[in-house]
């Protein structure tokens, strides 16, 4: 436990998050005696008591105070751990807003990128990331208050891996209520399609994710994407009907040729490791040759834009795992890889595993290196970054990065991240996002997570749901 003495309440949020930063999985509470650190915020500069030691850090008066408290807390800890943090002290989801935002200010690129480095102490490449994605989403994010996009639920999974805390429950143990849930979905989506209708908005994008799709049975399969392709596909201009296949365990020839039906355009099949060791230990029912069977299979049914998705941090994972595991995914050579950081949440086996020290985690160093061979993966792949956000109790306080070939960009990633285009969730978990484009704010009306408390609930959350649309539409 770590236990800090502060003297202004006002800035508890900033002090907490840089310690977090730094001392991840301790648990962090402020006290009045007895403490490990002593940060005292004055009107000019912060001072840090450690062991009788004292540490002062004025401020540069040109930033925000709050901004300024975190550099010089950063600083210090950065200094005491060793630890060298990429993003300095950004903490936030989507570090692009701020590049896009400093754009419309007129601000050119290397003078964003130089305020990144030296005011929030970011590393140069990632500042330059930042604004090759700002620069990439601007030309691509929505627009028009009237395109929106779909998003569908399904919460079962082959299995539960153990650093998930979504809604996905084990098909198995889920199979005498996924007939009626998927009734229920269908009549959501009935309903969600006469408000689109008559209001005549016009649908960009269609995500069926979960959970995983593709884990119910190949009857329950074909009768969800035909009620889908009917409502929301069929007969209309949508630019991209995504399904998250996932796990390669959960995937047959049948079920991609339905997909092929309903004219579904992009797939992801997600490994997540290409090593064999670490998916038994994350408790996926799959091999890496399964995956490598599953991919060949999609595109010999004509996918031909595939994304694929790894993990870096994963549990027992080094430099030498993920060396592998972009050795084989180059091999494949999809069209688009999304690099996710290992994010830990408190809702995961992971996280107590972590916390019980029964999992170790690699050092900063191991973590950056790691990334590094994400980034010559995209880069051997002819892939450029389009899509980035950032989680909180990330390992190695990363980020999560989309590449893709050109002109196999995920649209629904994009207008997900930029938060511009209002998304319509459907299913149980699922989130909807109202986007008020002329008043630059957004509300979300959460769908209920438990799936038989969305199905007994379904007309109230249904009636909700459609009101708050219509406060826009």
């Amino acid at each position: 436990m770590l236990k800090i003495k502060l003297n202004d309440f006002k800035y508890r949020y900033d002090v907490y998050h840089i310690f977090k930063l730094f001392f991840g999985f301790e648990n962090i509470i402020f006290v009045e005696e007895d403490f490990n650190y002593e940060v005292r915020i004055l009107d000019n500069k912060v001072e840090i008591y450690e062991d009788n030691n004292e540490y002062i850090f004025e401020f540069n008066k040109a930033l925000k105070k709050g901004n300024a408290i975190k550099g010089a807390i950063f600083k210090y800890l950065k200094n005491k751990t060793g630890k060298n943090l990429p993003w300095g002290i950004l903490i936030g989801i989507r570090p692009t807003k701020i590049v896009l935002e400093m754009m419309k200010q007129g601000k050119s690129e290397e003078e964003i990128i130089k305020i990144f480095k030296e005011d929030f102490f970011v590393r140069e490449d990632k500042a330059r990331l930042c604004v090759d994605i700002a620069n990439m989403e601007k030309e691509r994010v929505n627009k028009e208050q009237n395109n929106i996009s779909i998003y569908v639920g399904m919460p079962f999974c082959p299995t539960r891996c153990l650093y998930c805390s979504f809604a996905s429950n084990p098909i198995k143990s889920c199979i005498k209520i996924v007939d009626d849930y998927l009734k229920n979905l269908d009549y959501e989506i009935y309903k969600i399609r006469e408000f689109i209708d008559n209001k005549n908005l016009n649908i960009e994008c269609v995500y069926f994710g979960g959970g995983t799709p593709t884990s119910v049975n190949e009857g329950q399969f074909e009768y969800i994407m035909s009620s889908i392709y009917k409502s929301f596909v069929e007969g209309r201009s949508v630019k991209e009907f995504n399904v998250e296949c996932g796990r390669p365990d959960s995937i047959n020839e049948n079920k991609l040729k339905i997909m092929r039906k309903y004219e579904v355009n992009r797939i992801s099949i997600n490994p997540q490791t290409m090593n064999n060791e670490t998916l038994k230990e994350i408790g996926r029912n799959h091999s890496a040759q399964d995956v490598i069977d599953k991919f060949n299979m999609a595109r010999k049914c004509g996918f031909d834009n595939i994304n694929m998705d790894i993990i870096v941090g994963l549990p027992s994972e080094g430099l030498s795992h993920i060396k592998n595991t972009c050795s084989e995914i180059l091999k494949l050579n999809p069209d688009s890889v999304t690099v996710h950081g290992m994010s830990v949440k408190r809702a995961s086996r992971l996280h107590e595993k972590i916390v019980n020290k029964e999992i170790n985690i690699k050092e900063q160093d191991e973590l950056n290196e790691m990334y590094e061979e994400t980034v010559k993966l995209a880069q051997n792949l002819n892939m450029k970054p389009y899509y980035m956000y950032r989680q909180k109790n990330m390992l190695g306080n990363m980020e999560n990065v989309g590449y893709a070939t050109k002109a196999k960009e995920g649209i629904y990633n994009i207008e997900m991240i930029e938060e511009k285009q209002t998304i319509i969730g459907i299913g149980a978990d699922a989130v909807t996002k109202v986007i008020f484009l002329d008043e630059n704010r957004l509300e979300r009306f959460p769908n209920i997570k438990d799936v038989r408390e969305y199905m007994h609930r379904i007309d109230e959350k249904i009636h909700k749901k459609l009101e708050l649309l219509g406060k826009l539409y």
